[in-house]
């Protein structure tokens, strides 16, 4: 997809299940192919393996190619906790989920989105800076998740049924962000830890097991491979990242899920007024508690606040409380492209089926925008940017549908 702003274009390389290691556009060195190979002949229990290291280091990448190596050897499911709110692999930003992998992605270039088979928090920010506590406390109990239910089996013990885990982690190493990620290694004690390191000795993190006393080093294999952006030939061997794009770019391809795939839409404009044309849900006010994430909004002041802003969609049924913080499952996330105080309804855009969004009695707001190519598109007057929102709702109440 492309506009006038960000115009960029995404190219789809396909890869067949038996060659795994290159694609047209992906080169995998054979020093990362070598890393992926000790990892899938791990002999005993599947392995848990994180991939960790600096920022545009080529974690995403790598992990995206071990999950297919672990396909192609002797695994037929792999588990994947994607923690990284900012890049995410398979959700829009602002999400942690646990996935479980059954085929590989014969994409290594583009990932991809899916709806979470398990579980998937909200945590409305692109950075874990936000709330480090409320961050480990989704990491944990994604983990301890997939490890009861994927890993360990009925039993206790491991067996032909249980599924090996990949990582990924953010490119925050430093400060806050490094006791972060000392904490969840911790609390997961991989098996394997796969470390990728820069030609820049500064932003690479501390060798060896930095998270482990010396007499625990045994415990894990640790791996350390250098981030590759150019084999010898001078091929793409990862995708250079652009943040703020391609955080906007998943915002963008989640919410197209709300229209018929057939729809012709290859323009920023054409989607917009799609979106704006589109009818949206009405969830009554009375039945749905708005919880703000990262800071505190007076009564008065809520209506104004989460008018026109990404909301994740959550049951307060579903989830739990980690060390007196509030753990609700997340089923995807919506614009509140309008509010009917008179009528007393919310009007929400989301690709998220009427059937779950029934269970849905919380509105989770966070840092997370709306893109702006779907609001600064020259000649479409965009209902998000309105700050009459009552006279702007009652234009789609005859399309509206109610949740």
């Amino acid at each position: 997809m492309e506009g006038k702003q960000g115009r960029r274009t995404v190219k789809r390389v396909r890869l067949s299940v038996g060659d795994v290691a290159a694609c047209q556009d992906i080169v995998i060195p054979e020093h990362w192919s070598s890393a992926a190979e000790a990892v899938a002949s791990h002999q005993g229990n599947p392995p848990i393996v994180v991939v960790c290291g600096p920022k545009n280091s080529g974690k995403s990448t790598f992990a995206r190619f071990l999950v297919n190596t672990l396909l192609t050897s002797r695994h037929k499911m792999v588990g994947y906790l994607d923690t990284d709110v900012g890049q995410p692999e398979y959700t829009p930003p602002g999400c942690l989920s646990l996935h479980i992998i059954d085929r590989p992605n014969h994409d290594l270039a583009t990932p991809r989105l899916r709806n979470p088979e398990s579980r998937c928090f909200f945590y409305g920010d692109i950075s874990s800076k936000s709330d480090p506590r409320a961050y480990i406390a989704c990491v944990t109990d994604l983990y301890d998740d997939f490890y009861e239910k994927h890993h360990r089996g009925s039993s206790g013990i491991c067996g032909e049924a249980c599924s090996p885990l990949v990582v990924n982690t953010p490119g925050w190493v430093k400060g806050v962000g490094y006791h972060i990620l000392v904490d969840t290694l911790t609390h997961m004690a991989p098996t394997h830890v796969i470390q990728l390191r820069t030609s820049e000795p500064d932003k690479n993190l501390p060798t060896g097991a930095f998270w482990l006393r010396g007499d625990q080093e045994a415990m894990v294999d640790l791996i350390n491979v250098d981030a590759a952006k150019q084999d010898v030939l001078s091929r793409s061997v990862i995708v250079q990242k652009h943040a703020r794009l391609l955080r906007e770019l998943r915002t963008v391809a989640y919410f197209r899920q709300c229209l018929p795939s057939e729809q012709n839409i290859d323009k920023y404009k054409e989607l917009a007024y799609a979106l704006a044309a589109h009818p949206p849900y009405e969830i009554s006010i009375s039945k749905v508690k708005v919880v703000h994430l990262h800071c505190q909004v007076p009564d008065s002041e809520l209506f104004y606040s989460l008018n026109a802003t990404i909301v994740g969609l959550a049951s307060s049924s579903a989830g739990k409380t980690y060390m007196g913080t509030s753990l609700p499952l997340c089923v995807g996330l919506g614009i509140v492209r309008g509010i009917d105080t008179e009528k007393g309804v919310y009007y929400v855009l989301t690709p998220v089926p009427a059937s779950l969004l029934l269970k849905v009695d919380l509105f989770l707001q966070g840092h997370v925008e709306i893109p702006t190519n779907l609001l600064q598109v020259r000649g479409c007057l965009s209902p998000y940017m309105s700050t009459n929102f009552i006279s702007v709702t009652k234009n789609f109440r005859e399309g509206s549908h109610t949740a």
